[in-house]
Order: C-alpha cells, then sequence, then structure tokens
C-alpha cells in the first residue's frame, strides 16, 4: 500500500494482561451501570440482525434522550447492531461510536471488525492505528484478529509484517491461536505459502481452523502434495476433519486432476461424520467436472438436496467442457434462477470451444434478460466478434461500454483491441490504444499483433521500441507477435535480431512458438535450409506448427523433398491432420507432379481423411450469416447464386482466368461455390450491377 496506516514504531504492549479488558469496561457506579443493563429499551436490540436501519435509528432516538448512551454498556450494544446486522450502516456506525466519549476495548473492537469485513477494510487499519495512539485501552486477542484480517483482505504485507511484529513482543499473544490463525491466513492471502506454513508450526495446539488455513494456504500456493499430506497428518492426529477441510482438500484433488484420490475423498466425506453443506457438495461436484468424470458429477448433482447458482453453473461447464452443449443448453434452461455468472459461463464456453456463433446468439438473449452483463460478459462477447469477424456488433458492445460508463481496464482494452484489428478496422483498434490511459504488457502486444496482421511490420517495431520506452517489460507473448509482424511483412534480418536478443537482452528464452515464428519467417523468404536448422535445434522435440511452417514456405517455393519431408514428421504427429495432405498436393501440383496428386489422394481416401468443409461468415445489418462450402440451406440462396453466376460471366468477359491448376470445367464451378464467395453474394446488394451488361464492361473493372 502506498500510504503507512499503522505507526513506524507501534507502542510497546503491556507485560500484563487483563482478560477483563475488553469487555464492557468497569464502572465506578455498579449500581448506574446495572440499571443501564437492565433498561427495557436495550432488549429490543436483542435481536439487532433483524432490525433494519429505521428500527436502529429510532432506538438510537430513545436511547439519547433517556442518555443510555453514556454508560459503555447500552453504547456498546448499539455500535453492534449498527455495525454486526446482515446489511451493516457503516457510516452510521461510525458516527455512533464517533459519539461514544470513552470508548471501552470491547467497543473499539466492534467497530474494527466491522470495517476488516466491509467495503473498505483500510479503514480498520486505521481505527487500529488509532486506538494505538489515542486510546488508554492496549489491543487484545480479539482486536489483532480483526485488523489481521483487514490487512488480509488488502493483501498489505507490510501492515500486516508490522501487526506480526507487535504479536510477537507479547507473551500471551504469541502463543495465542486464534491470534496466529489470523496471521496463517494473512500469509497465504498473500501468497506467501512458506511464511503461513511456518506460523502454523510455531502454534503449540492447532486447532480445527489452524489446519484448515495451513492446508488452505498451500493449496492456494500450489503446493498440492503438500497440502494432501498435512491433511493426512491432520487425519492422523486428534483434530477431527470438518467440512471446510474437505473443501480445501477436494479442491486440490480437482486442480491435480486426480479423480482416483477424489473418489477417495469423496467416500471418506460419506462414511465420516462430515456435516454435509452446500459448499462441501460444490466442492465435490466441481472437483468431479474438473477430473471429467461427469457421470459421478451427475450422480452428486441429482442427489443434492439443496442447490444454488454455482451448483448449477458447475454442471453447464462441465457439460460444455466436455462438448455436450446440448446437455450444457439444457442445464442453462432448467436453471430456477440465472445470474450473471450462469450467463458468463455458457458465453464463455461457447466462445473458447470454437462457437462464436452461438456465443452471440445468446449475448442477444442476454440483452432482453434480468441480468446485467459485466467486463466478464463483454470481454467473451469481444473475443465472439473477433472469431466472427462481427465489426458491427462489436462496435456496438464498445458503445454499449461507454453508455454504462464501464472503466476501461487492461482486459476490455485488450479485447477491443484485438477485435477491432481482427474485424479489420485497424484505425479504430489505434484509437482504443492512444486513449487508454494505463498499457499494460498485453494491451502493448495486442497491438502489435494489430500491425502485424495487417502487414504493418515496421510499424509494429516502432511500438515495440515506444514499449521498451515506456518501462513495460515484453514477455513471450510480444516476442511471439514481434516474429509474426516480421514474418508478414518479409522482415528477415529484424526478424533474427529480435529472435537473438530474447534470451541475452531480456531474459527470455525462446519457446516452440518463438522457434516455429523464426521458421515460418525464413520459410516465407525462400531461405529453406535455415528454417530447417531453427526447426531441428528447438530445445524441445519440434511440433506440428514448426513442420507446417516449414512444410508452406517450401510449398511456396516449390521444394518438393524437403516439402515431403515436413509434411512426413507433420503426419506422424497428426496423422488425420487433412491440411498437411492438402498442402502437399498443392506442392505436387504445382510442381507439375499429377501422378502424386492421384497417390496422395488414394493416401487419404485409404486413410479415411477428408479435408474439413471450410465455413465462413459475413455480418449484414447486425446479424452473422455463416456458409459452408456448396452450402443450399440460407433462405436468400437463389438469390446468392445468381449473383455468383452473374460475377464469374463479368469476370470471363473481363478476360479473368483463374489459376485452379484443375482439370475441368466443373472445377470452374466449383469456384463459385466456396464458403467465402457464398458469404460475399450474400452481403451484396441487389441492385449492384443493374444497368450493367457483363458482356460489355471493360477488362479495366477487374
Amino acid at each position: 500500500m502506498a500510504t503507512q496506516i499503522l505507526p513506524s514504531h507501534p507502542p510497546a504492549l503491556p507485560r500484563t494482561h487483563d482478560p477483563n479488558n475488553s469487555g464492557c469496561g468497569r464502572s465506578n457506579h455498579l449500581s448506574v451501570r446495572r440499571k443501564a443493563e437492565d433498561h427495557p429499551v436495550l432488549a429490543l436490540l436483542d435481536d439487532h440482525r433483524r432490525l433494519d436501519a429505521d428500527s436502529i435509528r429510532r432506538i438510537h432516538a430513545r436511547m439519547l434522550r433517556l442518555g443510555l448512551l453514556d454508560h459503555p454498556y447500552s453504547a456498546s450494544r448499539l455500535l453492534a447492531a449498527c455495525s454486526l446486522s446482515p446489511s451493516p450502516d457503516l457510516r452510521y456506525a461510525r458516527r455512533v461510536f464517533d459519539h461514544i466519549s470513552a470508548p471501552n476495548l470491547f467497543t473499539w473492537n466492534i467497530i474494527i471488525r466491522a470495517h476488516a469485513s466491509g467495503p473498505d477494510p483500510r479503514l480498520a487499519l486505521l481505527l487500529f492505528s488509532s486506538l494505538l495512539r489515542h486510546s488508554p485501552h492496549s489491543p487484545d486477542k480479539f482486536t489483532f484478529p480483526f485488523a489481521i484480517k483487514a490487512a488480509a483482505e488488502l493483501a498489505a504485507l507490510r501492515e500486516g509484517a508490522a501487526l506480526h511484529a507487535m504479536v510477537a513482543k507479547s507473551p500471551f499473544l504469541r502463543s495465542d491461536v486464534f491470534v496466529l490463525n489470523s496471521l496463517v491466513h494473512f500469509y497465504a492471502a498473500c501468497g506467501d505459502s512458506n511464511l503461513s506454513l511456518r506460523v502454523f508450526e510455531k502454534i503449540p495446539e492447532p486447532d480445527v481452523v489452524s489446519w484448515n488455513s495451513a492446508i488452505a494456504a498451500l493449496a492456494q500456493g500450489g503446493r498440492w502434495d503438500e497440502a494432501l499430506q498435512l491433511f493426512e497428518e491432520m487425519d492422523r492426529g486428534k483434530v477431527m476433519p470438518n467440512d471446510v477441510t474437505m473443501v480445501s482438500v477436494a479442491s486440490v484433488c480437482g486442480k491435480k486432476g486426480d479423480l482416483e484420490l477424489g473418489k477417495r475423498i469423496h467416500s471418506y466425506i460419506e462414511r465420516g461424520e462430515i456435516k454435509q453443506s452446500l459448499i462441501l457438495d460444490n466442492a465435490l461436484l466441481d472437483m468431479f467436472v474438473k477430473c471429467r468424470s461427469l457421470a459421478d458429477a451427475e450422480s452428486l448433482f441429482d442427489g443434492m438436496t439443496t442447490r444454488d447458482s454455482i451448483s448449477w453453473t458447475t454442471m453447464l461447464v462441465g457439460y460444455a467442457k466436455s462438448g455436450q452443449f446440448d446437455a450444457a443448453r439444457r442445464v442453462f434452461d432448467e436453471m430456477p434462477r440465472r445470474d450473471i455468472a450462469s450467463w458468463n459461463a455458457l458465453i464463455s464456453c461457447y466462445e473458447q470451444s470454437g462457437r462464436p456463433k452461438e456465443a452471440l446468439d445468446l449475448f442477444h438473449e442476454l440483452q432482453h434478460a434480468d441480468a446485467t452483463p459485466d467486463q466478464v460478459t463483454l470481454v467473451a462477447a469481444l473475443s465472439a466478434c473477433s472469431q466472427l469477424g462481427a465489426l458491427e456488433l462489436g462496435c456496438w458492445i464498445h458503445a454499449y461500454m461507454e453508455k454504462n460508463n464501464f472503466q476501461l481496464n487492461y482486459h476490455l482494452t485488450t479485447s477491443l483491441i484485438d477485435m477491432y484489428s481482427k474485424c479489420g478496422d485497424l484505425d479504430k483498434a489505434l484509437r482504443v490504444f492512444g486513449c487508454a490511459s494505463k498499457r499494460d504488457v498485453f494491451v502493448w502486444s495486442a497491438m502489435i499483433a494489430g500491425l502485424a496482421m495487417h502487414g504493418r511490420g515496421r510499424e509494429a517495431l516502432d511500438l515495440f521500441e515506444q514499449m521498451q520506452e515506456a518501462e513495460v517489460e515484453p514477455n513471450t507473448v510480444t516476442f511471439t507477435n514481434i516474429l509474426c509482424a516480421c514474418s508478414h511483412a518479409g522482415l528477415v534480418e529484424e526478424g533474427r535480431l529480435c529472435f537473438s536478443q530474447m534470451l541475452p537482452v531480456y531474459g527470455i528464452s525462446p519457446t516452440a512458438d518463438h522457434y516455429s515464428c523464426m521458421a515460418d519467417i525464413l520459410g516465407r523468404a525462400g531461405l529453406l535450409e535455415e528454417a530447417r536448422g531453427y526447426v531441428e535445434s528447438m530445445p524441445t522435440p519440434p511440433g506440428a506448427t514448426a513442420w507446417g511452417a516449414l512444410l508452406g514456405g517450401c510449398a511456396i517455393h516449390k521444394n518438393v523433398e524437403l516439402g515431403e519431408l515436413a509434411c512426413r514428421r507433420l503426419l506422424e504427429l497428426e496423422p488425420r491432420n487433412h491440411g498437411a495432405y492438402v498442402i502437399l498436393s498443392n506442392l505436387y501440383a504445382r510442381s507439375g507432379r499429377w501422378d502424386a496428386v492421384a497417390m496422395l489422394r488414394k493416401v487419404m481416401k485409404e486413410s479415411s481423411v477428408k479435408k474439413e468443409a471450410g465455413c465462413s461468415s459475413i455480418e449484414v445489418d447486425g446479424v452473422v450469416h455463416e456458409f459452408l462450402v456448396g452450402d443450399i440451406s440460407h433462405p436468400t440462396k437463389e438469390k446468392i447464386y445468381l449473383q455468383l453466376e452473374d460475377i464469374a460471366s463479368r469476370l470471363k468477359a473481363a478476360g479473368y482466368v483463374p489459376d485452379r491448376k484443375e482439370e475441368d470445367d466443373a472445377k470452374e464451378k466449383a469456384l463459385c461455390l466456396h464458403s467465402e464467395n457464398l458469404a460475399i453474394a450474400s452481403g451484396l446488394p441487389d441492385d449492384m450491377f443493374a444497368g450493367t451488361d457483363p458482356d460489355h464492361e471493360e477488362s479495366s473493372c477487374v
């Protein structure tokens, strides 16, 4: 944190500890105190969790008239009602606290506790600092855990360490299990599982909360095996695990993808004395889904007596990630209540599974639902627009963000730049980048990628220089995009230089993607042997991407021998990669090797490898239309095919001859049936060629 909340030299805590110090305070007039404690008005505060704000204010007014707020006990009762209700008004609670003339430690603890759990935990630390500086009371074993919780919520390592130092100076506090448990949780929240474990090991007699906090710390730190070992140690000891323990253990099983262990944990829970809870059921459900055991997840889900939106959403995600999108949609439709997290889950699953049209269809449905899109929704929708090239809808989402005052964080800025770049509007992508108040490495990398895909490699390199001047450290993604820019712009020397500087200058070891990019740069430039050298010198065995890049270069420069080698290596890794067969077939055709083309087709047929049908899309009036090769399912198919025949005849009349290198006139007709041509024709206006004669078009129109 930027500002120092706690004093740099905290006052020493008293050597003696009065356990009654944190109570309501001793009154010199015991009879007056008892009179205040027994006053019937205070009975109205007994069930303060059911009191609304207006009721509390009316009780406050009566207490003022009766002078009850002069007594610490009655004042603390009112403060507790203001602070600890289900929907506390912390501003009002603070005003009540400020009007208490001499708050005792119990009162201080109430207000610090309330703010530690509130929307601004920093206020809890400020109150703790005021207690140290302006109160005659010293913080006790209740005060410190509340303050440490606030530091954990803020991940304020410096403030939490200062609190730890104060605890260490007190012989009473440094062995208190309640205080030490809060420190175990604090260090875990700050991402330091080592310190968290060290504090745990100093607890003389750890209770179940201690064990749970330590196991959770290891789990959050990715130390899954150690977390499970600690659970086994706990199970062998005197402390009985509870449902909170099992939530952490189930989470570890899910992250490890260890279904066998997960099932053993499930059996342990069922045969043990573990209290079943909705949180635990949801953790087990998530574990089965992450272990890809939908049968176990379904069985557990069907047996749950209580379900919430998390339960339903977990099942939805499980079906979607296993490719069962109809089942995922059925779960979504059956949900009794759909919050925005549920909408986001299905939209994101569609988008991440290469089904952008379904993602955008669901996004359209959301516009008429009760839920309101959030940043997660918009990032997923923008990504779907990027995949489809749906510029009009992407612009609408951008306008929606501005109208509803969405703050452009790094994720949204990156998504907008990516969408505009992939949808062909680089100028708007540059405007978004230029207007970004803050730019992290992903924002810079996205803009470099946008320039790269538009062939503006020099500008991408200039932007990379500006990024370094802005003192933003590049990462592996940045260099992948820079090398792609060099590839698309034919900047061979610049690509070599960037690659050679990665490790010695930037400390980034080149990955398989970077080697593949170099193979692509050199292959496009005809430097095929050098490209092969990069592929074969990779620190790991070359993958399909690297061999594919080399194969592409061989196809461009008609190197049949090396192309056959690259294709053979690629098919060893991906035997059903139809693209490799197609590229090699084209290479044979360009070299006049028609016998080899025929042989390759025979091999494909015998291996049951088929070329996947092409799919193209076009956005017309905000609606995305998709087409396959030879598609006849579109409602305006007659108009589309008439447009294509008209265009083909005009091109032929103008002297255009397609470079088919194929054998018959049927292939000429096939050119008109390509999915891209169908998509383009569907977007042309009906009267585009009105009043013109294709037989009298001049060749200059082509």
